[in-house]
């Protein structure tokens, strides 16, 4: 019988060593090898797994076969196993590329606290009312208490004087089942049992297989387990979703540890202090990583944020350092307000921070303004962030941000309902952007009345006058040209 060896798994990219190293030589993170231990003769996992699954039904295991190559021109796209799965969130169906896949594997990171249960559980009751046969699995809470939590998102929240509410139960309860559990073999024959087509794991570091040494939360049971699960959907035809922890430093059940093995990575980010919260895909097999959901935290739970900026109006007063500026998140249009701001620095040891913009773009905005512009920034902080909480990376914003730091030195602002858009080259000119005529229909929706943006063609001018009729087209060329216009 041969022995089990141990080995020693990166936490951050999953790689194996022989020998335990201060430093991982696959990514280069420093303390992030684990020992775990490997047994060579024991059989594939995935098997029995697999072996009770044959076209989504339960089989015994003699009768499960491998599964036969196919030509690619027998292959049916529009089969069962393609279709998709959508809860009716509509961000989270955007997010997703227009819903759950069947038999994918979708993972869900966060900080602790920021709501991914409640994001899953709505989507749960969503799905669950669509017709959809869903197990929620929780193996951090009970039953119970994931019972309270349901129905207070369901509307069932007691009335006043404690008499329970006529909606406490709803339709979409009959086919939506909660199981706390940690033992994973308990999990998949619960699973068999019922024949959802959706299984959510909340979350999937608590999760544990009995016959492994090794601790829940560990690299080798988080690994394992989500393996086991994965292949499940691949047997069985069942959406399966799981939620990661991500703490600090990115540890445990992060999408560093998971990415791999799953078919989409879902990032829920924000402030757990304040309302906003965004959704944005890292890895999508069925979709684009472009598109990002936005949610607002109240007090009955996620509420969707159709409209990515609050309109503008010519009556408020103008602010120096923030500027609006209509960027593009895969196919939809947002109109962010930019702020900014200089103190007083030292020479040489100046700061240059910001909040949900790239810091490499500020720093070469910084030295175009202080090479083109003439402003004298070496020695004053500057400190940059995007309202909303928003994460903002396309070029398109160089122009609004260069304003924004502009009238923030100079204690001057853009006119009233004004916006800007634009990439800003190293020479100092504005060049042009995709999806021009999209952005100032957004900005004329939300309000904006004079947009400055870069030179455009001759066909191209009329187009965007036809899209947005009230809204005034300034060109500027360069960014001398743009910082004319602050006042």
């Amino acid at each position: 019988m041969a022995k089990s060896r141990r080995v020693f798994v990166c936490r951050e990219c999953g790689g194996a060593q022989s020998r335990w190293l201060g430093k991982c030589p696959d990514c280069g993170q420093w303390d992030s090898l684990e020992e775990t231990s490997v047994d060579p003769g024991a059989a594939d996992p995935r098997v029995a797994i697999t072996a009770g699954w044959a076209d989504g039904e339960l089989q015994a295991p003699h009768e499960a076969m491998p599964t036969p190559a196919k030509p690619l021109s027998e292959i049916d796209a529009d089969a069962p196993d393609a279709r998709r799965l959508a809860c009716g969130i509509g961000e989270l169906d955007r997010v997703l590329g227009g819903g759950l896949v069947a038999g994918s594997a979708v993972l869900i990171g966060g900080e602790p606290g920021i709501g991914k249960s409640t994001l899953l559980l709505q989507a749960a009751f969503a799905w669950a009312a669509g017709g959809q046969r869903v197990l929620y699995v929780s193996s951090e809470e009970s039953a119970h208490q994931v019972g309270l939590r349901a129905r207070r998102l369901a509307g069932g929240a007691a009335e006043p004087g404690g008499a329970p509410s006529p909606h406490a139960v709803t339709p979409a309860t009959d086919n939506l089942f909660i199981l706390s559990e940690t033992n994973l073999a308990r999990i998949i024959e619960q699973a068999r049992k019922l024949g959802p087509g959706v299984i959510v794991i909340d979350s999937v570091q608590m999760v544990f297989r009995s016959e492994l040494p090794a601790a829940p939360g560990s690299v080798a049971q988080v690994r394992r387990c989500c393996a086991d699960l994965v292949a499940m959907a691949k047997a069985s035809g069942i959406g399966v979703v799981l939620v990661g922890h991500v703490t600090k430093d990115g540890r445990l059940a992060g999408p560093r540890l998971l990415e791999h093995l799953v078919d989409a990575v879902v990032s829920f980010e924000g402030d757990r202090y304040h309302s906003h919260r965004v959704v944005r895909a890292i890895k999508n097999r069925f979709g684009t990583t472009l598109e990002i959901g936005l949610f607002e935290m109240t007090s009955q739970g996620l509420r969707e944020t159709t409209d990515g900026g609050a309109p503008i109006s010519q009556d408020d007063p103008p602010r120096s350092g923030c500027v609006h500026c209509p960027v593009m998140t895969g196919t939809r249009g947002m109109l962010v307000e930019i702020q900014a701001l200089t103190a007083t620095g030292f020479l040489g040891a100046a700061k240059r921070k910001s909040a949900g913009l790239d810091p490499n773009r500020l720093a070469m905005l910084i030295a175009v303004l202080e090479q083109h512009a003439e402003l004298r920034l070496a020695d004053r902080d500057v400190f940059a962030s995007s309202v909303g909480g928003v994460r903002i990376s396309e070029p398109a914003a160089d122009l609004a941000l260069a304003l924004a730091i502009a009238g923030a030195h100079y204690r001057r602002a853009t006119p009233p309902a004004c916006a800007a858009v634009g990439e800003v080259g190293l020479g100092g000119e504005v060049r042009p952007i995709p999806h021009a005529e999209a952005r100032v229909r957004e900005a004329a929706r939300l309000g904006v009345k004079t947009l400055l943006l870069p030179p455009l063609a001759k066909g191209e001018r009329g187009s965007l006058k036809n899209a947005a009729p009230g809204v005034k087209l300034v060109e500027v060329k360069n960014i001398n040209q743009a910082i004319e216009h602050l006042s």
